[in-house]
């Protein structure tokens, strides 16, 4: 009978953690060098949904609402001082309430550098991890695969 209740309650937890796990966390695959070096095209992301987020996060965004997503660095968020590379886009010393600031890593990011400051309401979640991208299989005969456009 006690091993019946121990499975009975193991059985409880292991449903409870899928739930949460169902609802809370999120698998992406980041399409897109906006964050290269540090995340390359094809990384899986797994992401907390929330929209707590601190300077340095990595967050998974949502700001327009049919476009797509996007994995970006939080560098500042509401009462942090501007970054002087943020301060063409707003007169603001501080980041207002409700707002932050993102950047992406590559040079060529589209970011708050050109947005200006975005709504806390669009953060999705925080990533929490990150596993590198599954490389193309080859092409038979053992020549590399070639993916793109011609």
């Amino acid at each position: 009978m006690a091993g019946l209740v121990t499975l009975l309650i193991i059985g409880c937890a292991v449903a409870l953690a899928a739930g949460y796990a169902r609802t809370k966390l999120i698998l992406v695959v980041v399409d897109g060098d906006s964050m290269r070096p540090l995340i390359a095209a094809g990384t899986r992301v797994l992401v907390r949904r929330t929209r707590r987020c601190r300077g340095g996060d990595i967050v998974l965004l949502r700001p327009w609402r049919f476009g797509p997503p996007m994995v970006k660095q939080v560098v500042a968020v509401a009462g942090d001082p501007v970054p002087a590379e943020f301060r063409p886009v707003t007169a603001a010393a501080t980041v207002p309430d409700g707002m932050l600031l993102i950047r992406g890593t590559a040079p060529d990011s589209m970011d708050s550098r050109q947005l200006g400051p975005l709504a806390t309401g669009d953060v999705v979640g925080v990533v929490l991890g990150r596993r590198p991208p599954i490389p193309a299989p080859a092409a038979p005969g053992g020549a590399p695969r070639l993916t793109g456009g011609v």
